[in-house]
């Protein structure tokens, strides 16, 4: 696995373990205190026995996942350990088909392990060590009857394992409680630097989070952004959608081969990819100064990874920014971040579509403003000369060319009998009877679709528009959804009625 010498976590805590002791541990994550407790762990499995002779206890479904990853690569060359986690969120009757096929290591949260033993589908007869991981997020998250509970239904010959970033009064109670002269192990907290730059929360809901993503490149308008997500299907699906949305987008995580991935980094390098969307394993070793604004798509697993997210911009005396996208369950994630990194990480509001509007004319006005002081070629003036000897006013044309150029999308329409091109294997056809009259963009018809019916951006092909009439191609699987999902909905500023409707095409 790479590893040359153990962490000073490890080399406190797994002579402790071996001896059959039990141990507090007080460490941050990111200090190797999962190979800590996992190796002492698995090398204490009776492999010929399938029954739970492990339990950890972990906060959240995305930690216990983690963990169980973890312990698997350590348990490679133990064929017979499994390794189950077990949270919610999953079908749990899956989780009635692992158990029963037998697992010695469980790693669960404690409401679905509470659920298990409810329904008497779980046994912890058999468990022979107990793991509290990251206890005080356990107890910020009001988990502490449960694992009280759970504590209760092990046999008390049995080794008592706790590991905490803090140690406050009701950690050390449950210790009290629960363990039997415990060996304390501590690694004194790292200093961990934290750059100068603007640091920034919003609360959004998983699926509003593509569209509030695309309106934060509007309204900031980065000249590079980075946008981490903690999955290799994230970055793929975020990509994808930001392809469709119109955004110089590329991805990049650990499947990528060495040339996909030289390619990925020279266009971010270059400029002609400015958002780069990756995993934390892949953007290690990512060096390009002028990263304007970091977002955290997804809540990153540990403080040390959002430390190494944010220090991706503001390098080289430069100026910075990060958002953090949290949701309504995640504020606690936000909190430990901001206590360990002795941060603060101010709330914002959710941006509107008024806002990108506003900030897209205040750059346009900019723009103008520009290039008076420049100097206009003389034919442009005499073109508006022109004009206005007939009966346009001057703030009439000036308000006409806004508007023009405040208008996105394809401003072509097929030539009179030629048939606009069948779309791909596939996909069908659906139209909207709106277009250019009605201003509406391509981004408007891909964040419409996704945030009213779920669907998700890569089912959306080509969108075509002309005067009155939008043309969009999408997955025949996804067509009945989009077309039931958006009647009576809105696309843009335009309301979906019977006047108006997405429909099959003729």
């Amino acid at each position: 696995m790479g590893f040359e010498e153990p962490t000073p976590i490890q080399q406190l805590a797994i002579p402790h373990l071996l001896d059959g002791k039990d141990v507090t541990g007080q460490a941050q994550t990111g200090t190797g205190k999962t190979a800590a407790f996992g190796i002492p762990a698995i090398q204490l499995v009776d492999a010929q026995n399938s029954a739970p002779q492990v339990l950890i206890l972990s906060p959240t479904r995305e930690l216990a996942i983690q963990t169980a990853e973890e312990l698997t690569r350590l348990a490679r060359y133990s064929p017979k350990i499994h390794i189950l986690p077990i949270y919610g969120g999953q079908p749990i009757e899956r989780q009635f088909r692992a158990l029963k096929a037998g697992a010695q290591i469980i790693v669960g949260t404690p409401g679905r392990l509470l659920d298990h033993l409810d329904r008497g589908t779980l046994s912890l007869d058999a468990v022979r060590m107990v793991v509290l991981d990251e206890a005080d997020v356990m107890l910020d998250m009001g988990f502490r009857e449960d694992i009280e509970a759970i504590l209760g239904e092990i046999p008390r010959q049995r080794q008592t394992v706790l590991f905490s970033a803090t140690l406050p009064g009701p950690i050390l109670e449950i210790s009290r409680r629960f363990q039997k002269n415990p060996q304390l192990v501590k690694v004194p907290q790292r200093e961990l630097t934290v750059p100068r730059i603007e640091q920034l929360y919003l609360e959004v809901r998983n699926r509003d989070k593509p569209e509030i993503l695309c309106r934060l490149l509007d309204i900031y308008n980065p000249r590079r952004s980075l946008v981490f997500c903690n999955t290799k299907k994230g970055v793929d699906e975020l990509t994808a959608h930001l392809h469709t949305r119109g955004y110089g987008a590329d991805g990049l995580h650990g499947d990528l081969k060495q040339i996909q991935r030289d390619r990925v980094m020279a266009a971010f390098r270059s400029g002609a990819t400015d958002v780069l969307v990756a995993t934390d394993v892949a953007a290690r070793g990512i060096d390009v100064e002028d990263v304007d604004l970091v977002v955290n798509f997804d809540v990153p697993q540990d403080v040390e990874y959002y430390i190494h997210r944010i220090g991706r911009t503001a390098r080289a005396g430069r100026e910075g920014r990060s958002i953090t996208f949290v949701g309504p369950r995640e504020i606690f994630k936000l909190k430990t971040i901001q206590k360990y990194a002795k941060i603060t990480i101010a709330r914002i509001p959710l941006p509107t579509a008024d806002d990108v509007e506003e900030i897209r004319l205040q750059n346009m006005i900019a723009s103008v403003r520009q290039a008076v002081e420049a100097g206009i070629p003389a034919r442009y003036m005499t073109v508006i000369e022109r004009m206005m000897a007939g009966d346009i006013t001057s703030l009439e044309i000036a308000a006409a060319l806004l508007q023009r150029a405040m208008e996105t999308g394809p401003e072509s329409e097929p030539a009179a009998g030629i048939p606009a091109p069948r779309g791909e294997p596939g996909m069908v056809r659906l139209v909207l009877n709106a277009g250019r009259d009605k201003n509406i963009r391509p981004k408007d018809i891909v964040g419409a679709i996704t945030g009213e019916t779920g669907v998700s951006g890569s089912a959306i092909g080509a969108i075509t528009i002309a005067a009155n009439r939008t043309v969009i191609d999408v997955a025949e699987a996804s067509a009945a959804k989009i077309v039931e999902g958006m009647a009576e909905k809105s696309v843009g500023s335009l309301r979906l009625t019977d006047g108006y409707a997405i429909r099959y095409a003729d």
